[in-house]
């Protein structure tokens, strides 16, 4: 990849815009991990010692797009960010006009899609973010993947477009594992929908060995194979896709064993009655909300006895105690395992968080749509307009 990069830039007394993914969430006013966070603070530190004026970007959640909204204000993560960084970052909330920065000093944007023609990638918006600057720095990994004003346009027209440390040790990372893994290579792949992930589970089929589904994925999955799914998360309009999956993935050769029990209930809460059932046996009206003891233990079997994983996305719903233990028990065989291990997106981060697995994982990524879209072997569009730049 031919990209200038940050650290070949002097700073010293420049206006810098680092484009950051500070996405991280947020409840009650406070943020509840700060991976993100702690991933951009030397990128931060490096440009202010530097001697740089410093205008951090970032967006946060999914707003109406063109208006403020409190609730999706950055505030809480410039308050956050600030007590890491061990120094006060201001919240600019109208900086698209310029921002009274002197050397050293940093000042955070307000969410940048309370901007209309954030998502358009909007070249007006873009040429407004690029005068703030003399040099831009892209080091939101996470938001690589995205053809926005903030990610790519402000790229093509700022005076200088360059690459920053931390997007260029997650892309060092991923391309190790991506080049030539060792086998066997198993991913694991959760969420709440086929239909955002579907071009990935095709194209994994041609990188892997053995693909464990989760969530409502898995559920899809199941119903396609014949199996009731009671009131579950799935998708009934995918299920023929689902089942040319599964075809494709026995002619290629790749195991995607399904749960053989789970976790049932009829309501997502931790004082709801639940009972384990077996696949097969789920009752109408309940939800599958975990994977069972038995499929817990076959997959930390498949996961010892694999030599690469890719993991993004937990197996059932975490954030609950009485629906934990599957993602619990995927997150300690990851981290037992003697395989090379990339973790990436922001349930799978929370989920790391939650039960202690850091240590274990070989390399944990801040992207989560970006390290899909790797996996597929998709350009990044933030990556194309850094390489246009270096032309």
């Amino acid at each position: 990849m031919n990209v200038r990069t940050m650290n070949d830039q002097k700073l010293k007394n420049r206006r810098v815009l680092i484009r950051l993914d500070l996405n991280a969430p947020v409840k009650d006013g406070r943020v509840q991990n700060d991976a993100r966070l702690r991933a951009a603070l030397p990128t931060i530190r490096q440009a202010l010692e530097a001697g740089a004026a410093v205008l951090l970007l970032s967006h946060l959640g999914r707003p109406r797009e063109g208006f403020y909204d409190p609730q999706y204000s950055l505030a809480p993560v410039a308050e956050r960010l600030s007590c890491l960084l061990g120094r006060h970052i201001r919240l600019e909330r109208r900086w698209l006009d310029g921002v009274d920065l002197r050397p050293g000093g940093i000042a955070m944007a307000e969410n940048v899609r309370f901007n209309a023609g954030e998502k358009a990638n909007d070249p007006e918006l873009g040429r407004r973010m690029a005068r703030l600057c003399d040099v831009f720095v892209m080091d939101a990994f996470g938001s690589a993947h995205r053809a926005h004003a903030s990610t790519s346009a402000v790229a093509r027209y700022a005076p200088v477009a360059c690459a920053g440390p931390l997007l260029l040790r997650e892309l060092r990372a991923l391309g190790l594992a991506l080049r030539a893994p060792a086998r066997p290579v198993t991913a694991i792949v959760g969420g709440s929908k086929v239909s955002t992930k579907l071009s990935m589970l095709h194209a994994l089929l041609g990188r892997v060995d053995r693909l464990i589904l989760g969530g409502g994925i898995a559920n899809t999955f199941l119903a396609a194979s014949g199996q009731p799914v009671g009131a579950s998360l799935f998708e009934p309009e995918l299920l023929e896709e689902a089942r040319d999956i599964l075809r494709e993935a026995r002619l290629a050769g790749v195991d995607i064993p399904l749960p053989e029990d789970a976790v049932c209930a009829r309501a997502i809460s931790d004082d709801a009655p639940a009972v384990e059932r077996r696949a097969g046996e789920i009752a109408e009206g309940e939800m599958i909300l975990d994977i069972g003891e038995k499929t817990c233990r076959r997959y930390a079997e498949i996961l010892r006895d694999s030599a690469t994983i890719f993991w993004n996305g937990p197996v059932g719903v975490f954030e609950c105690e009485r629906f934990g233990q599957g993602t619990r028990a995927v997150s300690l065989a990851v981290a037992e395992s003697p395989a090379y291990s990339v973790a990436g997106g922001g349930d799978t981060l929370a989920a790391i968080d939650k039960f202690g697995v850091a240590g274990g994982i070989s390399y944990i990524s801040t992207g989560g749509g970006a390290f899909l879209e790797l996996l597929e072997g998709k350009r990044l569009p933030a990556l194309v307009a850094l390489e246009e730049r270096a032309l």
